[in-house]
């Protein structure tokens, strides 16, 4: 049916007559913010802002004053001048999706990045496409195996759990998440790199992910010199796509490294066009876009798949109550945390078990493997209260019965959560060494 046919319903109900696209003008640039008069755009829609010398910069409306509007370039504004023209794009901002994308890499704005010519994909979908409504979704009923052992034994995933990697700089995050993409029991791997280091970007690809990972996923890199509306619609475009594979029926692993990237690139943005700070200089809107973004991972409606999602947090100065980190596990449903000092010790994965908690796991494991899971937690706590006395030898034996197992089992434990990085622990293998750990006789 022609457009016409189909916009006639929606026409007869309108009070005012549809505004036609005119172009406006630029008047003002003021850090990262362009300001534009005479157009009429609603925010969230594309424009071209075009040079006397017919350069081209491609802006996003973010917000409005009046009659003037604030744009975003999307790339470097070099070469625009006062009075360049402000045209109004009418195209939506689609995403490519299919299985033409894996093994590929793509930057913020879904272009390939990595040599390999043109993208061969099915179809191409709307950047921001409908949410599913929260009594649609299936729950979270089945353990996902990621191939760690001190996740899948202790704190097990769920297939469609959302969960945080909270960490410092240098504890092995990366590694963590590189470790992941090899091992993790899923369909389709989806891995967003947002506001890192270029060099960072590629060693991650090379080193961490390797071949056999990148064979089956799909990376979408926004490095940390990219405009900051180029890292949030990268994130967007992964989760876009991760939504697509879920809405065909596969089972989907969504990396993004870093959810507080993600969150600066969003304070750039609101503190240039004139929004105050408010929790130690991040402005509300900082906190309303991360639910609008991981509401969109997790289990689809009956009859999809689903998206299990990891999202990096980085604790400034490793301050667990940072203002993103606090905010982040409010909504997400569970946190692991990457403790320095055990980083420091060789421990490695460096997953701090007191700290760290998986929400979703009581519902999708046995009562038995919940038991052992919170038995070794017990066990560890014990010892890390009383390390100080013990490694001075001022612990007296006898004085409490979980510390003096925790001391004879401290080899086994230590042996149990640690694993080499090209080493796959499976999900039942996971769960039979732990429960034979705390079954062997102390000594």
């Amino acid at each position: 049916m022609p457009l016409t046919e189909r916009l006639k319903p929606y026409q007869a109900s309108l009070t005012q007559p549809v505004q036609p696209l005119v172009e406006g003008r630029l008047t003002r640039m003021v850090g990262l913010t362009l300001e534009a008069v005479g157009c009429r755009i609603a925010t969230g829609q594309r424009c071209m802002v075009v040079a006397d010398d017919n350069t081209q910069v491609e802006a996003e409306v973010m917000g409005f004053a009046g009659d003037k509007l604030f744009l975003m370039p999307l790339t470097s504004a070099e070469g625009i001048h006062p009075g360049a023209k402000v045209i109004p794009m009418a195209s939506e901002t689609l995403v490519p999706v299919g299985s033409g994308l894996l093994g590929r890499i793509l930057g913020g704005l879904g272009k390939p990045l990595d040599g390999l010519g043109p993208l061969d994909v099915e179809d191409y979908v709307e950047l921001y496409g409908p949410m599913i409504n929260p009594l649609s979704r299936q729950p979270i009923k089945e353990p996902l195996d990621v191939g760690i052992r001190a996740i899948n034994g202790v704190l097990t995933v769920g297939r469609g759990q959302r969960l945080g990697l909270f960490a410092g700089s240098g504890v092995g995050k990366s590694v963590l998440l590189g470790m992941m993409t090899r091992f993790t029991a899923a369909d389709i791997i989806v891995v967003a790199l947002v506001g890192e280091r270029g060099r960072e970007v590629k060693e991650f690809i090379d080193h961490t992910l390797g071949e056999a990972g990148l064979a089956r996923s799909v990376v979408v890199a926004s490095p940390a010199d990219d405009s900051p509306l180029v890292r949030l619609r990268a994130a967007m475009l992964a989760t876009r796509i991760a939504e697509h594979f879920r809405d065909q029926g596969k089972s989907v692993l969504l990396l993004m490294d870093s959810l507080t990237r993600y969150a600066q690139a969003q304070r750039e943005i609101a503190l240039a066009i004139g929004e105050p700070p408010a929790t130690k200089g991040y402005p509300p809107s900082v906190f309303a876009k991360l639910p609008q973004l991981v509401e969109r991972a997790g289990n689809g409606a009956q009859g999809s798949g689903s998206i299990t999602a990891f999202y990096t947090v980085l604790a400034e100065g490793d301050d667990q109550q940072d203002p993103i980190a606090d905010a982040s596990r409010a909504i997400l449903d569970g946190h692991l945390v990457l403790s320095r000092h055990l980083a420091d010790a060789g421990h490695y994965p460096a997953i701090d078990i007191e700290a760290s908690i998986s929400r979703a796991m009581p519902a999708i494991v046995k009562t038995s493997h919940l038991t052992s899971a919170q038995r070794l937690k017990q066990l560890v706590s014990a010892f890390e209260k009383n390390r100080d006395l013990i490694n001075i030898g001022a612990y007296t034996q006898g004085s409490d019965v979980v510390t003096d197992e925790a001391i004879s089992r401290r080899a086994q434990l230590e042996r149990y959560l640690t694993q080499g990085l090209n080493e796959q622990a499976t999900l039942a293998d996971s769960i039979s060494q732990l429960e034979q750990l705390l079954s062997t006789p102390m000594g």
